[in-house]
């Protein structure tokens, strides 16, 4: 089974391609809730390299591994954490199943912190992550590790950047976590 988020609307154009031209077995993907986020959209369609994300932007101290819509809120949050000082890599992970074991294991070894967000509850994207972040001792150094996701509760229907914020998937809250996990409490209050 593939299990695939795409990030915005070009994303999901793929990931559909990507399912059309896949016939090794069952492949799904979470449609992105809401409007797309502006950007734009090419003639053609990208077949995916199944179970590999892409790097947005890379550093080294902090790693954000996105799934799905929630990547606009990590690279918002990212520009809060790199205007603090903080070298931090973005990536859409694009796969839940196969995940991208080999990109999570370099970032791993390559940062102090890594977060995961998704806009899915607990069972998800995180719970891949850090089952192969436990079973291959990539929690037993330095690496800091935080997932984020939808608490496991029943929210009214709102906007998604509303849902977010509820969620604490929003780029404010997810920076937040970053400066807790590293000790740097005192620079929360600074976030705008």
């Amino acid at each position: 089974m593939v299990l695939m988020a795409p990030s915005n609307e070009a994303e999901l154009t793929h990931a559909v391609a990507t399912a059309a031209a896949y016939d090794e077995g069952p492949i799904a993907f979470r449609y992105p809730r809401g409007e797309g986020v502006g950007v734009e959209l090419h003639n053609t369609a990208e077949i995916f390299e199944i179970g590999k994300g892409r790097i947005i932007q890379e550093g080294s101290s902090i790693a954000i591994l996105a799934y799905g819509s929630v990547l606009e809120e990590c690279k918002k949050a990212a520009k809060i954490l790199n205007g603090f000082g903080f070298s931090t890599s973005i990536i859409d992970a694009r796969f839940m199943k196969p995940l991208d074991t080999n990109l999570i294991s370099e970032l791993a070894k390559n940062h102090e912190l890594m977060l995961s967000v998704e806009a899915g509850s607990i069972g998800g994207f995180a719970s891949h992550v850090t089952n192969f972040l436990t079973a291959n001792g990539l929690l037993d150094g330095k690496l800091k590790f935080r997932p984020l996701i939808i608490p496991d509760r029943f929210d009214d229907h709102a906007h998604v950047n509303d849902l977010y914020k509820q969620a604490g998937l929003e780029h404010k809250t997810i920076a937040s976590t970053a400066l807790k996990a590293i000790g740097q409490e005192t620079k929360i209050s600074q976030i705008i």
